[in-house]
């Protein structure tokens, strides 16, 4: 077994932990203005400058506005937040997705496969058909729910390059932390090879060129993750 390499986080990553959370627990609501830089160094006892390279992250994600010769104040993370608020949330929730975000992902991934699938059919290439196929071949080497979903995400961001759309092999990859996640926990539920039956069924229709086929199958595959008979979500 392989082990992670540790390593410990630096003040303006604990400076941003602890405000995230104070946001996400909500002992800080939405539209609280914070206390100056000045103040919120002293409190917490790190440097002005850690204090305000926290808040320029916060605000890129979405947690903090702020306003000039105004003052900072907490945003509504859910109108403002991109991928790397999803993944602090999870964070914030020892890794684990709420029922409702696990549902919109899943509808998120929903439209994009059915677009990268419906278009790859019609669109791609030989060259890009053989790709495909030799994606699929990282699932037979995964043994683990992890390498699984690895695997998957190889497969299906592959589908979404070769689908010719410029933007789904991009909004696919920002999405990789938390479809990643999805995806280990649906091989953990049903099995490691319940992955990799989908992505091969959705192979056939794609090499057949059958882009009503393909679309079809990623509708019954998603569609069972949402709500039917190979749901992943937790209690």
């Amino acid at each position: 077994m392989q082990f992670p390499k540790l390593s410990a986080p630096s003040l303006k990553e604990l400076f941003v932990q602890e405000l995230e959370a104070m946001v996400l627990s909500g002992r800080l609501p939405i539209g609280t203005k914070l206390p100056p830089e000045r103040e919120l160094a002293r409190d917490m006892q790190v440097s002005r400058a850690v204090v305000n390279a926290g808040l320029s992250e916060m605000e890129a994600k979405g947690f903090v506005e702020i306003r000039p010769r105004v003052g900072a104040f907490v945003a509504d993370y859910r109108r403002k937040g991109t991928a790397d608020t999803l993944l602090s949330i999870m964070k914030y929730n020892g890794g684990r997705l709420r029922r409702d975000e696990v549902r919109s992902i899943l509808q998120i991934k929903l439209v994009l496969d059915r677009l990268s699938a419906e278009l790859a059919a019609q669109n791609a290439s030989e060259a890009d058909l053989l790709t495909l196929c030799e994606r699929l071949k990282a699932f037979d080497a995964a043994v683990t729910p992890e390498e699984t979903a690895q695997a998957a995400f190889l497969y299906y961001h592959e589908l979404a390059l070769v689908s010719g759309n410029t933007l789904a092999p991009l909004i696919y990859h920002s999405f990789r932390a938390p479809i990643s996640s999805l995806w280990a926990r649906f091989a953990r539920k049903h099995g490691v090879g319940s992955l990799s039956g989908n992505a091969k069924r959705l192979n056939d229709f794609i090499q057949s060129r059958d882009a009503e086929g393909a679309v079809r199958c990623v509708e019954q595959s998603v569609g069972e993750a949402i709500e039917g008979a190979r749901e992943i979500y937790e209690d």
